[in-house]
């Protein structure tokens, strides 16, 4: 057996047992998760290894790119501006961002940007991944592009660009860069250790992400593959691969819908703010008027670059077809297996932290079943 370390209350020793089972099996190597009710831990767990040739132990401090799972902090940002007046959702991203009306985008409302919803899913003009970097270079990119489809008439996934988009208005309005600021109003004052922009000295707790086995070509949907089709042109400019983390350019930058770095732990502390009505542990970042926010229902439907059902609140996915949800939970993931659920009737944090990444963009079912032992014990502890 893999050796699982941390704690776990046993009315959750389902999440112990799923858990142990996946580092046992090879389904993980290594990988943490974390379970919070009401702002307080009742799983943390870590076990497995660093790397394919267990060369060291996943440690308490390890963190790894969780990928789009970083998204969920960038949206926490945008809901902290809002609740203290700053940042209205339904202006116009120009009232902050005046180029970003080129391209006849005049009409896009910063909730556009916040659903996927705005025709930006990705970069029409080549880059070379590591112009990912260079913020000015994509956000003026952003700004000058005209939309790929009609903004606000249905969401098709911004897998890199929602992070510039939503982080140039942070930046417009804070004067100061999303990395940063997300460093200084919500990684402090929670105590988390999650960065969107990974300092060089904390390299060495770093798992590096393992890439998955590349897909047979008949199991891969045509439409992923047509040059002039949505997913294609949002997922391969930059052409970028799953090992992009572990070069240093990729940790160094802020890339706020992709490059945060954590782990289950420190994922649920900050989240957990949602699912707390604004706070966590004790610290109030939200006003509960400002979670309701998040519930807002932006679109739902037949996602134009994922091609499969998705209804977006304002950021955070809803529960829907693909997802059934309570009504009061929100969630995310990042591609390869992370993800973040937050139910605010149960006051549920549940997140799942892993290097070995899923070949699919949309993740597997490891974290789903996680969060699902997790849910079904919140409800005997409520019964």
């Amino acid at each position: 057996m893999v050796d699982v370390q941390g704690t776990c209350d046993e009315q959750y020793a389902a999440v112990r047992d799923i858990f142990q089972r996946n580092l046992d099996s090879g389904a993980d190597v290594g990988a943490s998760v974390a379970v919070l009710v009401d702002g307080e831990p009742v799983v943390d767990l870590w076990g497995g290894w660093v790397d394919e040739a267990h060369t060291a132990p996943w440690e308490r401090d390890t963190i790894t790119n969780v990928w789009s799972t970083t998204k969920t902090m960038t949206f926490l940002c945008a809901l902290m501006l809002a609740d203290r007046g700053e940042l209205d959702f339904h202006a116009p991203v120009t009232r902050y961002w005046p180029e970003f009306g080129a391209a006849g985008k005049e009409g896009v409302e910063v909730r556009h940007l916040m659903s996927h919803t705005a025709g930006l899913a990705g970069f029409t003009d080549p880059l070379e991944p590591e112009d990912l970097a260079d913020w000015e270079l994509c956000t003026a990119r952003l700004a000058a592009q005209e939309p790929w489809w009609e903004p606000g008439t249905a969401s098709g996934y911004h897998a890199v660009t929602q992070g510039y988009l939503i982080g140039e208005v942070v930046r417009r309005i804070t004067g100061t860069s999303i990395g940063r600021w997300f460093a200084d109003e919500v990684a402090k004052p929670l105590g988390a250790d999650f960065a969107i922009g990974l300092p060089e000295e904390e390299d060495g707790r770093v798992s590096l992400v393992i890439p998955p086995p590349p897909q047979a070509l008949d199991r891969i949907d045509p439409a992923l593959i047509d040059p002039d089709g949505f997913p294609f042109r949002a997922f391969t400019n930059p052409p970028l691969d799953a090992a992009a983390p572990h070069l240093s350019w990729w940790r160094r930058a802020e890339i706020p819908a992709a490059n945060g770095h954590g782990n289950a732990r420190s994922v649920a502390a900050i989240q957990s703010v949602i699912a707390g009505g604004g706070q966590a542990a004790g610290t109030r970042l939200l006003s509960e008027a400002a979670c309701d926010v998040i519930f807002d229902e932006q679109s739902n439907g037949t996602d134009l670059v994922l091609r499969v059902p998705m209804r977006f609140g304002m950021g955070y996915g809803l529960g829907g077809e693909l997802i059934p949800m309570g009504p009061r939970a929100c969630f995310w993931g990042g591609m390869g297996g992370s993800i973040i659920v937050m139910d605010q009737e149960t006051r549920l944090t549940v997140c799942y932290v892993m290097n070995k990444m899923a070949p699919d963009i949309i993740g597997d079912t490891r974290g789903f079943d996680l969060a699902m032992a997790a849910v079904m014990g919140a409800v005997g502890a409520g019964s």
